[in-house]
């Protein structure tokens, strides 16, 4: 059982990611501007936090076991988060990344393919800064799982693929994967860490 401090938790990803830690019985400090809205689960507490507060937040992360990360790229600075976490001294850091940055399996992000739809090109922009940035950090155990190209609401099937720096797609060539089933892959590399300094992703 880790005891994890989950920032934005209340968000699509994020809420899921909770209820997933809950179910597995780990105990979390869901982070959330108004957590007020984190729902009352066993071993979870709601915090109020706000990224840019450095000082503050890393106060509230010190202690954890493992910090999970579900904010929009454009709405956390990616310096500030990283920071954060050094200042805490928490061991492990896992950011709920984009698939803008996977390659199409042509040797091509999807954001230099065209893959990516214009309303979410700046944020997607913003993710593969991030992952740039913790590529090159050797200082912090940090995991960024990409969720496939579209990342949608769904079910929690526990049926999906694993994959690495390329796109996974199904069978019919559409590139997804339910928030549920992210939120899945996520707990379960926190329990048995596989990707040490890595970027991974996770597909039907």
């Amino acid at each position: 059982m880790a005891n994890v401090s989950l920032i934005g938790a209340t968000g699509n990803a994020g809420s899921r990611i909770l209820a997933e830690l809950a179910r597995r019985g780990h105990r979390v400090t869901a982070i959330a501007r108004h957590p007020e809205r984190v729902p009352k689960l066993e071993g979870v507490i709601g915090k109020m936090g706000d990224t840019n507060r450095v000082t503050d937040l890393a106060l509230l992360l010190k202690g954890h076991d493992v910090v999970v990360s579900s904010v929009h790229f454009l709405d956390g600075d990616a310096d500030k988060l990283i920071e954060t976490v050094r200042k805490a001294r928490v061991p492990r850091y896992v950011i709920v990344g984009g698939a803008g940055s996977l390659d199409n399996g042509k040797g091509v992000r999807l954001i230099d393919a065209g893959e990516v739809p214009e309303p979410y090109k700046a944020e997607s922009l913003a993710g593969c800064a991030f992952l740039g940035l913790l590529q090159e950090i050797n200082d912090l155990d940090w995991t960024f799982l990409s969720p496939s190209a579209q990342f949608v609401a769904g079910e929690r099937t526990g049926a999906f693929r694993v994959g690495a720096d390329i796109v996974l797609r199904d069978a019919n060539g559409r590139s997804w994967i339910s928030y549920e089933d992210y939120a899945v892959a996520l707990v379960d590399e926190i329990e048995l860490p596989r990707h040490s300094r890595r970027r991974f992703t996770v597909g039907y």
